[in-house]
């Protein structure tokens, strides 16, 4: 018993001492630091790195979003809330189109299934990463533009 405790001993010094050895190296080597300064030096992030979800408009505040709900069922946990509003168009036929797209950015885990879901490419993980608010009421985004309407030739 005393043999196992002295064994388990000299292993918990070893490994203080390997630790010690590391943070030691770093002290005295200052061209090694690898800590980044945050607010003056923002880090490089990867680019396939998903942040937050955006609808794309193009130049005359147009997207390719249909209102299918596509994206919002492959959400596993309700992020995406698709308005949708019955329009009528050029022939008098009524057409399901987009009201507002609302997204919870508090709730979104990031995953990126609404954009692979999406089947007219409407949406895209954007590459920001600064969301922090004292606010969480400002985590709601609604994502269409106001005046926004569907680019022709999208059905």
């Amino acid at each position: 018993m005393t043999f196992n405790y002295i064994k388990d001993l000299i292993h918990a010094i070893r490994s203080l001492l390997k630790g010690m050895k590391i943070t030691l190296k770093y002290f005295f080597s200052p061209k090694r630091i690898i800590t980044q300064q945050y607010p003056t030096m923002k880090p490089v992030l990867a680019e396939k790195f998903r942040g937050e979800v955006v609808l794309i408009h193009d130049e005359q505040n147009e997207h390719k979003c249909t209102g299918c709900t596509s994206c919002e069922i492959a959400c596993p946990n309700g992020t995406i809330k698709i308005v949708t509003k019955q329009e009528v168009n050029e022939a008098g036929k009524k057409k399901k189109a987009l009201d507002v797209f609302v997204y919870h950015l508090e709730l979104c885990t990031m995953c990126g299934l609404c954009v692979e879901a999406c089947p007219t490419a409407a949406i895209y993980m954007k590459n920001s990463y600064e969301h922090s608010t004292f606010d969480r009421h400002t985590l709601l985004r609604k994502l269409n533009q106001e005046g926004s309407k569907l680019q022709s030739g999208i059905e």
